[in-house]
């Protein structure tokens, strides 16, 4: 046996033979040298691309769920294997903000407040007839003494006639009644083409009430009355309101068809009127108690008006003592006609005057004749 085992050359599991083992310089086991294949970069390059596919599609259903926690908080979409067919994901609808309510428009009014109907007597002048009748021009005319609240004097107090631009006495308190005096109002195209009298409105401008109120019973101005009567309710409204105004205060000789006094057959009152419409305004509305005697007032210009100066074209804040205002008018059915006040030593005394050639004149001397009769117990 164990010359059979010298005899063999080399051991099975030796890597390398006997006979050359003391002649190799190195122990280390050299692979054999591999041939180079031709298309080993081509098919690694299609592994590297393909794979970097793969991991897109696999990664892309992930990312979207994430997306879908992130808008709706729900658990995120299971990602389903290739070649499966898509679920279907949810979409939960954004909820849409409400719009913010816009403020609703101040409603008309539908009504006018309650009146206080002043206290004017004639039983003091029925006991004492006036010894001389004053001497006006006018066709017919009242004297009241408003702090006793007596008639002094009357001529055709009761006999209906066109009264102008003292309608707008009665303008003024309905459009107080029915819009506090910062309502802005737009002037309107058509209340700009009323003549004669002018505040001198433009179309589109914007005014308070009281702006316009001072243009009105200053300047007199038509352009104002329109815009008054069409910038709160619909003008036919706002004269509908002057009738009721004048019903509840007991005007039975009296009716409106226009807020400026122009000329017009059912357009109408009466001296005795009048003086119930000039003693309302003086004691139940002191704004403009306040206006009608202002002589001059300056109105500045804003970005949504020009300037405005009315002058009063009542002369006799000028030229009578103690005058407090009220209201002229003119036109060619009316005449001139005048509702004037003055206040001395305690008195209040108010002259209407009613198709005259000389308001003025003949309301001073209506004035002077009150002043010179007072009412006795």
């Amino acid at each position: 046996m164990n010359g059979t085992f010298l005899r063999r050359t080399s051991y099975p599991t030796s890597g390398y033979s006997l006979g050359t083992r003391n002649k190799r310089s190195s122990r280390r086991l050299l692979a054999p040298a591999r041939r180079r294949n031709p298309l080993a970069l081509p098919l690694l390059a299609a592994v590297v691309i393909a794979g970097i596919l793969g991991l897109h599609v696999l990664t892309t259903p992930a990312t979207r769920a994430m997306r879908i926690v992130a808008a709706t908080s729900k658990p995120p979409a299971t990602v389903r294997p290739r070649g499966s067919s898509p679920q279907p994901v949810a979409v939960v609808p954004r909820a849409t903000p409400s719009p913010t309510p816009s403020p609703s428009p101040t409603p008309a009014p539908t009504s006018l407040p309650e009146v206080k109907i002043p206290t004017i007597s004639r039983t003091w002048i029925k006991t004492h007839p006036p010894a001389v009748t004053p001497a006006i021009k006018g066709r017919a005319a009242i004297v009241v003494d408003l702090t006793a609240g007596q008639v002094l004097y009357e001529q055709a107090g009761t006999t209906r006639y066109a009264e102008a631009s003292i309608t707008k006495l009665m303008t003024a308190m309905v459009a107080v009644d029915l819009a506090p005096l910062d309502t802005t109002i737009t002037v309107s195209a058509q209340a700009t083409q009323v003549e004669p009298n002018l505040m001198g409105l433009s179309a589109g401008e914007r005014l308070t009430l009281r702006e316009l109120l001072e243009g009105l019973l200053l300047n007199s101005g038509n352009d104002a009355a329109e815009a008054i009567a069409s910038g709160i309710v619909d003008r036919s409204h706002f004269v509908d309101f002057m009738n009721q105004k004048a019903a509840a205060l007991h005007l039975r000789g009296t009716h409106f068809t226009n807020p400026s006094g122009l000329d017009d057959p059912n357009h109408f009152s009466t001296a005795s009127d009048l003086a119930v419409v000039s003693a309302t305004l003086l004691a139940d509305y002191p704004d403009l108690r306040t206006i009608v005697g202002l002589k001059d007032v300056t109105i500045p210009a804003t970005a949504q008006h020009k300037a405005f100066t009315p002058s009063n074209i009542d002369r006799l804040l000028w030229t009578y003592p103690g005058a407090i205002g009220l209201k002229p008018g003119y036109t060619d059915a009316a005449g001139y006609c005048l509702a004037a006040a003055a206040t001395r030593h305690g008195r209040t005394i108010l002259a209407i005057v009613l198709g005259s050639t000389q308001h003025f004149t003949d309301a001073a001397t209506l004035l002077d004749y009150g002043f010179a009769h007072p009412v006795t117990r």
